[in-house]
């Protein structure tokens, strides 16, 4: 096999490999409401102990306010943030919508006594 060959069989996989780069590196993640999971796949620099400390610091202290907030999570730097910076997305969490069906609970009055 030439060299010729070689590279006429290789440059399509290198190809694939360059757009699957890129597709990846257009990802966002919603730093309030993504799983340990997704973080981990989506910032760069964040393994897997990071994305889920992540996710600890926003079950104990609430949403993110800003991407800069991740600075305050345990192993999570301002130089991470802003390596990821088109990564984040700082949204508000989810909140479950109101069903129409939810009984209404009715409030007896209370009666004030003066004395």
């Amino acid at each position: 096999m030439n060299i010729k060959s070689l590279t006429t069989l290789l440059a399509p996989l290198v190809l694939c490999f360059a757009l699957a780069g890129a597709a990846v590196a257009g990802e966002t993640v919603n730093i309030n409401t993504a799983d340990a999971g997704t973080i981990d796949r989506v910032l760069v620099n964040v393994g897997p102990a990071k994305a889920q400390a992540i996710v600890d610091y926003r079950k104990a202290n609430g949403a993110f306010r800003s991407a800069e907030q991740l600075a305050l999570v345990k192993g999570i730097g301002l130089k991470t943030v802003e390596r990821n910076r088109d990564r984040i997305v700082v949204g508000a969490p989810r909140v479950a919508p109101k069903t129409a069906n939810a009984p209404i609970r009715k409030v007896a009055p209370q009666r004030v006594v003066r004395r």
